[in-house]
């Protein structure tokens, strides 16, 4: 079975392009968001994995905006951190809140289902995830190169129906994706774009074509922050610019380390916002334990780094720091 999919206007492939692909992290996701048509936002915890509760997203600033905070208003989407505005389909609703952050990275922005009143066959799922890019295990650097390992690692009973990089929307370039699957009957739109070093990801999964293409279809009122793009972009005014391992070398001009009490052997992702007289101005922890994040706190404030210089003005800089086990600089700091 193909569909009949071209380019039928700006606002349908639009609404493909938010997004990458939930199997770039792999094939189990993607299967798994098929059971979610039945009990949306509910998760099977897969076979030997312990969930211990205590590691945890947290931040020190209260008052800037985060990549796990949405909200739902007027039945629309809204997230500050990426400068997504989402006005959901009109019979489409969100029964559960997103998992926090995993210590890769990943997020579940939003996770949106028809009500428990539908009768129909086209239940589906909306799915609006994010990956940060300083984190990610993938060797990717951004959204197209995301789909494009997506696209290369289908499995064989997956069928791609289109992988287009460069898909204009409402002045944004977008990378998209199509595929479905022949034995399970589902049909995924999946698009993908670069805000902020993560990739940004809507993806669309069915039973029906012609309703999973008339939800995308409404996507057309969707807003995005002008920098988005499946490349990315490295900082535009009004936040900071987001550079890759900047906390490292000669940047840092005085490093201290954390002193904990006990050993941990999780990682701990760690987002910085430095500001421009080369002072961390915000901590942002997705994964860590109480006893961790405090000195972690402690240590970060008195690190100094030099000003940053964006066309020959001091900018804020976007980074991440990975504590704990598995990263050389700072296992010592764990014992």
């Amino acid at each position: 079975m193909k569909w009949n999919m071209p380019y039928r206007s700006a606002c349908y492939l639009a609404a493909l392009a938010l997004c990458v692909p939930l199997q770039a992290f792999g094939q189990t996701s993607l299967r798994n968001s098929s059971d979610l048509s039945a009990e949306p936002g509910l998760w099977k915890v897969p076979e030997n994995v312990i969930l211990v509760k205590g590691a945890w997203s947290s931040a020190n600033a209260s008052d800037a905006p985060l990549p796990e905070e949405e909200s739902i208003s007027n039945h629309v989407f809204h997230n500050q951190y990426f400068g997504i505005t989402y006005p959901l389909p009109p019979d489409w609703v969100q029964k559960y809140t997103g998992p926090p952050p995993s210590d890769s990275g990943r997020y579940v922005l939003g996770q949106f289902s028809r009500p428990d009143s539908y009768k129909g066959d086209a239940r589906g799922n909306i799915l609006i995830t994010a990956q940060d890019l300083f984190f990610t295990p993938l060797p990717v650097a951004n959204a197209m190169q995301l789909v494009t390992y997506t696209k290369s690692h289908l499995q064989a009973d997956y069928e791609l129906e289109f992988a287009r990089m460069d898909t204009r929307i409402a002045g944004h370039a977008f990378a998209a994706l199509a595929y479905w699957s022949p034995v399970a009957k589902l049909y995924w739109y999946v698009l993908a774009t670069a805000i902020r070093c993560h990739a940004v990801e809507f993806v669309f999964m069915n039973r029906d074509p012609e309703s999973l293409e008339s939800i995308v279809l409404q996507t057309s009122k969707m807003k995005l922050p002008k920098a988005a793009g499946p490349m990315g972009n490295p900082g535009v005014s009004g936040v900071p610019v987001c550079i890759k391992d900047y906390a490292s070398g000669a940047n840092v001009i005085e490093r201290v380390n954390p002193v904990f009490s006990e050993p941990r052997f999780n990682p701990v992702p760690v987002r910085i916002i430095i500001d421009k007289q080369g002072r961390v101005k915000q901590i942002h922890f997705l994964s860590a334990f109480p006893d961790q994040a405090k000195p972690i706190s402690a240590a970060l404030s008195r690190w100094r780094f030099r000003p940053y210089l964006r066309d020959g003005q001091r900018a804020e800089v976007e980074t991440g720091i990975m504590f704990g086990r598995g990263n050389s600089h700072f296992d010592a700091g764990m014992e």
